[in-house]
């Protein structure tokens, strides 16, 4: 008698997961119409790579802030409780950018910045566990890939926002000449940035109100209620213990570290790669980083199907590895400013012929181009990532019962790694070249020597899963 396969969702639970599901798209928006404000803030305000990636540094530092709290609130009261304080949250500081933006200080931002991400801190704690107890232990993994297959959805949303209401009606002053009004009027100059700032502020305005329509939906949502729900005893300290010393767990916390880290550094930097080493308009770098989401989305939905036949840490291995080949070629292939020009001509040529002629611009001139293998590779790095996030996670949590909400934050707080290494890759940028002996580098490339150590760390990670068999279960669905 053949034995019956797991459902990968059960009937009865569709309809609450489609609504989980729909925060991944929400959080994933938040974290893609941020990246390229890194850029942007540092030509407004005329800061330095390092000051303007704090806004990475506040973003995320709000999930290695507040993702252990949320995990003793989820697990004093609910799955929903925290979902509704988390979107409370969010809400909160998406309004806060209206009057960060009339004081015109970059701290206020910032702090609007942690806000935001302390609510996100909460939804990730919440719904990536939650997905996982929406049926059976053996789909979990998979089922929690399908979930996070939305989540660059909101990603690509939040990039085209980015480019068309923030990046391409930012004043085109570059910064020499900002700085050099900035010396001869401080008055047109604030003018000038109060304007970009406004610009900035309407998004994260509407947002906010979004989110509260999100806040309402769910609150008047029946969500169901699982055994973990109605053990309310926090039992900190006991569960802390068995989480150190589950070697598997730990392993994956670090790993997800540097997950976020490569993630969250490759996309907030391509448009300092395309810029400095192309000459390319941010709007038009910010074009190739929603290709590169594209290929993001595309990879996770052939990934979860992969996952049916293939073992899910040959896999992240497999990705990991081709990963860090493509950024060496990013730190040491094509890229001049010749080529960039030649490109910026093809995209003049082509501007009086229409959008699917321009985006046919687009797609081909970096291959027809070869000074530009640097930016190409750039972007495929970023299938490789696509089932990273949730196997990762997946593996961690595998048979940690009832410690899944605690241990669920540790996960979470593993996301200060985009916190952390984004600033430290900024700092690099404002250096000088770098002589490698055989060749010179500009800082801007060699800074990228810190998600090829990312992809290291996950690769390794990917073969520890493979070299102890018992700690990590074949899948074979």
């Amino acid at each position: 008698m053949t034995e019956k396969k797991a459902k990968l969702i059960p009937p009865t639970l569709i309809l609450p997961f489609i609504l989980v599901t729909s925060l991944f798209a929400l959080w994933g928006f938040a974290n893609d119409i941020t990246n390229p404000m890194v850029a942007a803030f540092k030509n407004i305000l005329l800061i330095s790579n390092f000051e303007s990636s704090l806004v990475q540094f506040a973003f995320y530092g709000g999930y290695g802030f507040m993702a252990f709290p949320a995990a003793l609130f989820i697990k004093r009261y609910s799955y929903k409780s925290g979902i509704l304080l988390g979107l409370l949250l969010y809400a909160i500081g998406c309004f806060c950018f209206i009057p960060a933006g009339w004081m015109m200080a970059f701290w206020a931002f910032l702090f609007s910045y942690f806000v935001m991400t302390c609510g996100l801190a909460f939804l990730e704690t919440c719904a990536n566990p939650f997905i996982l107890s929406m049926g059976d232990a053996e789909t979990a993994t998979r089922r929690l890939n399908l979930a996070q297959s939305f989540n660059p959805m909101g990603s690509i949303l939040g990039m085209f926002v980015a480019k068309n209401m923030i990046l391409e009606h930012l004043n085109p002053m570059d910064e020499a000449a900002r700085t050099t009004l900035r010396g001869t009027s401080v008055e047109a100059f604030n003018k000038i940035a109060a304007s970009d700032l406004a610009i900035i502020i309407l998004p994260y305005a509407i947002l906010g109100v979004v989110v509260t329509l999100f806040f309402c939906v769910f609150f008047f949502s029946r969500l169901p209620r699982n055994a973990e729900d109605e053990d309310r005893n926090l039992d900190v300290l006991p569960t802390l213990k068995r989480l150190m010393k589950n070697a598997q767990y730990i392993e994956g916390v670090i790993t997800q570290m540097f997950y976020v880290g490569v993630q969250i550094m490759c996309w907030t930097f391509i448009i300092q790669y395309a810029e400095k080493t192309l000459g390319l308009t941010k709007a038009d770098a910010q074009f190739y980083n929603i290709i590169a989401m594209v290929m993001f989305v595309s990879s996770r939905f052939i990934c979860t199907f992969l996952l049916k036949f293939i073992n899910q840490g040959m896999l992240l291995l497999l990705l990991a590895f081709v990963g860090g080949f493509l950024i060496l070629n990013t730190i040491f292939g094509g890229g001049n400013m010749q080529a960039g020009a030649e490109f910026k001509l093809l995209l003049q040529q082509s501007a009086e012929a229409g959008f699917w002629a321009q985006l046919g611009v687009y797609l081909k001139a970096p291959f027809v181009i070869s000074g530009m293998s640097g930016l190409v590779t750039l972007i495929l790095a970023s299938s490789c990532m696509s089932l990273m996030f949730p196997t990762i996670y997946g593996v961690a949590l595998r048979d940690v019962g009832k410690d899944a909400k605690i241990a669920s934050a540790g996960l979470v707080m593993a996301i200060v790694g985009g916190c952390l290494m984004t600033p430290m890759q900024g700092w690099i940028m404002d250096q000088s070249d770098f002589n490698l002996l055989f060749t010179t580098l500009s800082s801007v490339r060699m800074s990228f020597i810190l998600p090829f150590v990312c992809f290291i760390v996950i690769a390794a990670y990917g073969y520890r899963t493979l070299t102890h068999p018992k700690r990590v279960a074949q899948e074979s669905l």
